[in-house]
């Protein structure tokens, strides 16, 4: 079992930053791939970035490739999402997901998701 919980979302100028946290228990989560998604209000919900569980390997999605480093420290157990250059279409809940050996960019890959945490980027 692995229980998350995502933090740091907020609101903030177009333009600006923010870092968004994933704080795993349980045992697996060390050997666990996080995948970051988001949903907007009428939404389905998307992908937005990828990583293995030792870190080795990232995946973004295009729309935040380049703006949205993913990073992990095993040792805290915790996963991040720093946030630059945010644009209103940023706007979303994001939620942090983990699941064993996972990497993909399809919700139905990972088993746990945290409860998600509201991001808002105003113009």
């Amino acid at each position: 079992q692995v229980q998350l919980v995502e933090s740091g979302g907020g609101l903030v100028q177009a333009g600006g930053s923010l870092r968004l946290s994933c704080a795993a228990s349980g045992r697996a989560f060390s050997r666990s791939g996080v995948g970051w998604f988001r949903q907007a209000p009428g939404k389905e919900r998307e992908f937005v970035a990828a990583i293995t569980w030792s870190g080795s390997n990232t995946r973004y999605a295009a729309s935040v490739k380049g703006r949205f480093p993913i990073s992990r420290d095993n040792a805290k157990n915790t996963v991040y999402l720093q946030m630059n250059s945010l644009k209103p279409e940023d706007t979303a809940v994001y939620y942090c997901a983990a699941g064993y050996a996972k990497f993909g960019d399809e919700t139905g890959e990972y088993d746990y998701w945290g409860q998600g945490t509201q991001v808002t980027v105003s113009s």
